[in-house]
């Protein structure tokens, strides 16, 4: 949001109330446009007349943050009706109203609200950023007659309630400014809506965009990403009296608010003091599934699926040549049709966000055992839940179709819906076959067990008197039988039989060979649904091995991003070990990068889409995605480009995952590639977080300047890329870096190169992490200085040489390394 101009000269008080004791108002006991202001106690609010950035003339009282984040407006009183000059007077009345007017004119602009009346009312700023009036003794409780927090603008604060009081007759809604410098109401708003069981929706005019959702006893069932962090606590509360959702901070020095942006966006931001801004702390969850109602009637999205849109299961599409051409909205309809027998049953649905609860009923005191016979007992009953899934307790109930239903994986719930008695009977067929198949298997599968493991104990004296070969042969079956393990215990991701990969590659044709890699040979391949798939082969002299085939089954198996490259299976049969991927038909980001006819197709709007893109799919790697990656192989090689251009991360061999709060380890197995290594990983065998930032750097130095890291060549020196961006950064010359065929935006090139030197610095403490990186590319506040990158070249007697540059204590050494 954009400061508002000068706020006049401002006269500071430790407090200051204004207070009546008579009909009439004295001037000391009026507001003025004159310079004069409220300020809360800490001063960290402020309370005045100010003016947007685009005008002289328009004048609003408003609530803005006086010295962190100096002039971020949290609340306007009048939005929709400006003062055209300086004559501006807010005064308190004794009735507690407050008035808002242009002492000019003696025009009222604007005016309070009261539920009841208090003798000596008293106006106070709090601490909060909430304007309060009450009695003279009022504090921050519930004794008040009005309080600006019950009439927000776009902005959400801690301890704002953000629902309904019945008691004080108050509904809190936000509604997006106009524009950045236009407070009058915008176009989005977000409200909790109490039909039913109490939901959050978002509108753009009159017309639903996302439904939130309802609260489930964690979070609300649209919001995956409201988690318990160490910033600020969250509750729901729900009583006879009101209905309300806040935050409160943890640690009341941070200032972090949630904003409806005038285009939409409902994001949370964090003040970083360090670089003077709002970071973009999260944002809830934007793909094609948010949309409202986008399957129609009992259809559920799924953002991983191609495409997203698919009945439930026991369903089928209502317009078969609608669902062809991607209109969903028509929904599904029953396979078979309810009668309201005695046959009728429930099928459970897992991982769904919960349909759109408008008309349904809820009971909080219920078992979920209750609640299914409370359903089946009435014939319009079409589904229940369980109301609280932190206690397992509740009961909710629906009576119309379900709509607005999409899967997640790992923060979804379970719903059961209504079917027929045959859709029902179809199950227990389903689960007594199973019951049999586990009655026969399980036996015969233990017994093999003991005999395999006589006859292993055997093979192995046996062996151990033979060569290390056969030795390192075993080791090699026992790592395989580790991936059949992983597979069972960590993993959902389905097998693909060999017979299927080799007729999808025609054999696996060399006229199918999309390239070949540390792995072995990727192949593209067409299934039998028509999906064309790439099928990366480990070959037998390759570098890597069942370890990091293991590795980046259990690691992407469990990753879902809109930048991350998606797998779709794998397939583990005799000695072959195949890993099957979408395919990204514009294959790897190093062919346009590294060849001058592709590179001069790639203008600089792309190459800032797909910087930011990687720096996305990172972030979501090393602060997001539950496992905490690092991936630690990051180039442009290992980078994907689909049909859009769109980047996607590749290749987890070599990623580790870190628990808990660790920030870093060591290993004694380097791997991945030189020109992308941080020094310190180089070196000593330390990796973290800022490995990848490290690697992230490079790359977009890359990028930028559509030459490799490693093998540049400048005629006037033996520097590496990144000793020749420090020396043109340094010389003042930074866009001679630049690729010759680019024409683009200045200022996000310069700042792009920028972030990037920042990226490679020799310590790793002086660099950014990918949330900082992120903010730094898309915005266009201060930057701090970078220092000398970790890597550089340097011409020698011995001719050119990589130099790692290492601190210790007060001393710098430079250490050759002949890579």
């Amino acid at each position: 949001m954009a400061a508002p101009a000068a706020l006049f000269s401002i006269t500071l008080f430790t407090i200051l109330t204004f207070t009546t004791a008579a009909d009439t108002i004295a001037v000391n006991q009026t507001l003025t446009d004159d310079g004069q202001t409220i300020v809360s106690p800490q001063q960290t609010f402020e309370l005045g007349f100010f003016s947007p950035t685009n005008t002289t003339t328009n004048r609003y009282l408003g609530i803005w943050y006086k010295t962190l984040a100096a002039g971020t407006v949290a609340w306007v009183a009048n939005r929709e009706t400006p003062i055209n000059n300086t004559s501006g007077e807010l005064t308190l009345h004794s009735d507690g109203i407050l008035v808002l007017r242009d002492s000019n004119t003696d025009r009222i602009i604007w005016s309070s609200s009261s539920f009841s009346t208090v003798e000596n009312p008293v106006g106070k700023l709090l601490d909060t950023g909430n304007f309060m009036v009450g009695g003279a003794g009022a504090g921050a409780g519930e004794d008040y007659v009005w309080q600006s927090f019950d009439h927000p603008t776009d902005s959400f604060l801690p301890d704002m309630k953000f629902g309904r009081n019945l008691k004080k007759r108050v509904v809190t809604n936000f509604t997006s400014w106009k524009s950045d410098d236009d407070p009058a109401k915008g176009e989005f708003s977000v409200y909790m809506d109490f039909n039913g069981l109490p939901q959050v929706y978002q509108k753009k005019g009159d017309e639903i965009q996302y439904r939130l959702g309802s609260w489930n006893g964690l979070r609300f069932t649209g919001m995956p990403s409201l988690k318990e962090n160490p910033i600020f606590t969250f509750e729901h509360v729900s009583n006879d009296d009101e209905i309300y959702y806040k935050f409160e901070l943890i640690d009341r020095s941070v200032l972090t608010r949630m904003q409806l942006t005038p285009v939409g966006d409902m994001v949370r931001l964090n003040w970083i003091s360090r670089t003077g801004g709002w970071f973009l702390f999260s944002t809830p969850t934007v793909d094609n599934c948010v949309r409202y109602k986008l399957c129609g009637a009992y259809g559920s999205c799924d953002i991983e699926q191609s495409p997203s849109c698919g009945c439930l299961r026991g369903f089928t599409p209502k317009n078969p040549g609608e669902w062809g051409v991607s209109d969903w909205s028509g929904g599904c309809r029953r396979e078979i049709e309810l009668d309201c027998g005695p046959r009728e049953g429930f099928r459970l649905y897992s991982s769904v966000k919960l349909p759109d609860t408008r008309g349904s009923w809820f009971d909080p005191n219920m078992t979920l055992r209750q609640c299914e016979v409370k359903c089946k007992s009435e014939c319009n009953c079409t589904a229940y839940s369980s109301l609280d899934i932190k206690y397992n307790k509740g009961c909710l109930l629906w009576y119309d179709e379900l709509i607005d239903m999409r899967t997640y994986s790992d923060a979804g719930q379970d719903i059961y819906i209504r079917l027929a008695g045959d859709e029902i009977e179809k199950d227990k067929k389903t689960s007594r076959r199973k019951k049999k198949v586990r009655m026969i298997v399980i036996p015969v599968m233990v017994g093999l067990t003991v005999l395999l493991g006589v006859c292993l104990l055997m093979v192995l004296k046996r062996r151990k008197l033979k060569s290390q070969g056969r030795r390192d042969s075993i080791a090699k079956d026992r790592e395989e039988s580790q991936i059949y393990e992983s597979r069972d215990n960590d993993l959902d991701l389905p097998l693909f039989s060999l017979s299927t990969l080799l007729s999808a590659t025609n054999n696996f044709s060399f006229n199918n060979k999309l390239g070949e890699g540390g792995f072995g040979p990727v192949y593209k391949g067409f299934l039998d649904d028509g999906r064309e798939i790439a099928v990366k082969r480990l070959s037998e002299s390759s570098t890597q091995g069942v370890e990091e085939f293991k590795n980046e089954v259990i690691f992407i198996s469990k990753l879902q991003h809109r930048n991350l490259v998606r797998i779709l299976g794998c397939c583990v049969e005799g000695q072959e070990k195949m890993l099957v991927y979408e395919y990204m038909p514009n294959k790897g980001l190093d062919l346009f990068l590294f060849q001058e006819a592709k590179r001069k197709t790639l203008d600089w709007a792309q190459r800032f889409h797909i910087i930011n893109g990687i720096a996305r799919g990172l972030l979501y790697l090393h602060q997001d995605s539950r496992l905490r990656i690092i991936h630690r192989d990051l180039k442009a090689a290992n980078i994907l480009l689909d049909h859009d251009m769109n980047p996607k991360i590749s290749d987890f061999g070599m990623a580790r995952s870190f628990g808990g709060n660790d920030n870093e380890t060591n290993t004694n197995r380097v791997v991945g590639t030189y020109g992308y290594m941080s020094p310190e990983y180089a070196g000593d065998g330390i990796f973290s977080v800022k490995s990848d930032v490290f690697s992230f750097g490079v790359l977009v130095l890359e990028i930028v300047s559509g030459q490799r890291n490693r093998g540049f060549f400048h005629q006037e020196h033996h520097h590496n890329l990144l000793g020749h961006a420090w020396r043109l950064y340094k010389e003042e010359k930074t866009l001679e870096l630049v690729d010759a065929s680019l024409d683009g935006s200045t200022s996000e090139v310069l700042r792009s190169i920028h972030v990037a030197l920042l990226c490679v610095q020799n310590n790793p403490d002086n660099r950014p992490i990918m949330s900082t990186v992120i903010m730094m590319l898309s915005s266009d506040g201060s930057l701090p200085e970078p220092t000398q990158p970790g890597f550089y070249t340097e011409d020698t007697k011995f001719g050119p040489r990589i130099l790692l540059v290492c601190e210790q204590k007060s001393q710098v050494m430079k250490l050759p390394l002949h890579f």
